[in-house]
C-alpha cells in the first residue's frame, strides 16, 4: 500500500505474547507478492518484548499499523481489527503462525476468477508438527483433497465437511462488505477461550458465495499433546461452551438443513471425546455439560449418522435414557479404513500410524469407558 491508496487486503495480528514466533509472522506478511495490504497488529496487553518489535515493524514499513491495549482477549482484539480495517479483504494471522507469501497474490487471483461476488475464500493449511523442535514436520490439513466441489461458489450446506474440522478461520479471505452487512463479528471473551468457533459458524451459514481453492498457504502451529492436555486439564468446560454458542446461532439463524445440524453434533462428539479422554465423565460438571450438550441434539440425526461411531451413539443413548438401536458396526469400520487409507495418502504412511496408534489407545477413554 502505497500513498492514499486503499489497501485490498487488511490483515488483523492479534498479539499477545508469541515470544520468538513473532517476527517470522510480520516478515511473512510483510514479503507477500501482492502488496497492497495493511497489517493491523493489535497488541493485547503483552507482557514480553511484542510491542517494542511490533513498533519497530511499523516504523520500517508504513504498511503496518500498531494499535496497543489492554488484555481484553482474542475476540476483542480481532473486532478491533475488524472495525479499524479499511480493505476490501479481511485475514487474519495470528502470531505464533506464518504464511506462504503468494497467499494473497493466488487467493486474490482464484476469486477474482468468478463473475460473480465472492465472499469467503477458502482453502487448507499445512499443520506444523513438533514447532518447538528442529525436525518439526508440515502436514497437510484434514481436509486437503478431501471435497471434490460439483460447481463453485457454493454454500457450507453443500460441504459440511469443512465444520468438522478445526475451525481454521484464518486459511480463509474474507469479504469486509459481507462481515459488516451480517454483523460478523467475534465473542469477546477472556484469553483466547476459542473465540473462532462463533465466528466461523456465523460466517459460514451466512452464504452461499463461498469458494475453495484446494491449495495450502497458512502455516498452523499445532501445540504439543502436553500442552493441550494442560489446557483441557485447566478448562474443561470450554469446548461444550463454544459448541453451545455455535448451536445458538444456529437456532437463532433458522437453519433446518440435516447436513449442518449433523455436522455440528459430530463437532459436539469430537469435544467431548477430547475432554473426557483427559479428565473423564466422573467430574460432575463435565458430565452435566455432556448431557446438556445431547439434550440439544436431534436423537434421530445422531442415531441415523453413519458419520457418528458405535461407541459415542451407546454413550448418547445411555446419558439420555433412551434405548439404543441396532448399530451397524461393519459399516462404521468399513469408514473408519476409508478414512485411515485417505490419512495414508494425505499425511503419509508414517503420520497415518502414529494417528491409528493414538486412536486405538484412547478408543475407551474417549467413548466414557476409561
Amino acid at each position: 500500500m502505497t500513498g492514499n491508496m486503499t489497501p485490498r487486503v487488511s490483515f488483523i495480528v492479534p498479539v499477545y505474547n508469541p515470544g520468538d514466533y513473532l517476527r517470522q509472522a510480520l516478515d511473512s506478511v510483510k514479503n507477500q507478492t501482492y502488496e497492497n495490504i495493511e497489517i493491523i497488529c493489535i497488541n493485547d496487553g503483552s507482557t514480553d518484548k511484542s510491542l517494542e518489535v511490533l513498533r519497530e515493524y511499523e516504523t520500517a514499513d508504513p504498511r503496518f499499523r500498531v494499535i496497543d491495549k489492554q488484555n481484553e482477549g482474542y475476540g476483542a482484539s480481532c473486532n478491533r481489527g475488524l472495525n479499524e480495517a479499511k480493505g476490501e479483504w479481511i485475514a487474519i494471522l495470528e502470531p505464533d503462525d506464518f504464511i506462504d507469501a503468494d497467499m494473497v497474490e493466488k487467493m486474490l487471483a482464484f476469486g477474482d476468477s468468478f463473475s460473480e461476488r465472492i465472499d469467503i475464500i477458502k482453502t487448507p493449511y499445512w499443520r506444523i508438527r513438533m514447532p518447538e523442535i528442529s525436525g518439526q514436520k508440515r502436514l497437510n490439513c484434514s481436509y486437503k483433497n478431501l471435497v471434490k466441489h460439483t460447481h463453485q461458489p457454493f454454500s457450507i450446506a453443500e460441504a459440511t465437511d469443512y465444520m468438522s474440522h478445526h475451525p481454521s478461520i484464518w486459511s480463509a479471505l474474507y469479504r469486509h462488505d459481507y462481515l459488516n452487512e451480517k454483523d460478523i463479528r467475534f465473542p469477546e471473551i477472556p484469553g483466547a477461550g476459542w473465540a473462532d468457533n462463533p465466528f466461523m459458524i456465523e460466517a459460514l451459514l451466512q452464504t452461499d458465495k463461498i469458494v475453495y481453492l484446494d491449495e495450502p498457504f497458512y502455516n498452523y502451529r499445532e501445540d504439543s499433546a502436553e500442552k493441550a492436555y494442560a489446557f483441557t486439564r485447566r478448562t474443561p468446560l470450554i469446548p461444550f461452551e463454544r459448541w453451545n454458542d455455535m448451536m445458538d446461532i444456529i437456532e437463532r439463524l433458522n437453519v433446518t438443513d440435516r447436513r449442518i445440524l449433523q455436522a455440528h453434533n459430530q463437532r459436539g462428539f469430537l469435544y467431548m471425546a477430547g475432554v473426557i479422554e483427559v479428565v473423564g465423565l466422573d467430574r460432575a460438571d463435565v458430565r452435566e455439560a455432556t448431557e446438556h450438550m445431547f439434550m440439544r441434539m436431534d436423537k434421530e440425526l445422531v442415531l441415523s449418522d453413519p458419520k457418528v461411531s458405535p461407541g459415542y451413539k451407546k454413550l448418547f443413548c445411555s446419558m439420555l435414557g433412551i434405548k439404543c438401536p441396532h448399530l451397524n458396526y461393519p459399516n462404521y469400520w468399513f469408514r473408519l479404513a476409508s478414512k485411515s487409507f485417505y490419512n495414508m495418502r494425505n499425511t503419509g504412511l508414517t503420520q497415518a500410524l502414529y494417528s491409528i496408534g493414538i486412536f486405538l489407545s484412547t478408543h475407551s477413554k474417549r467413548v466414557g469407558k476409561g
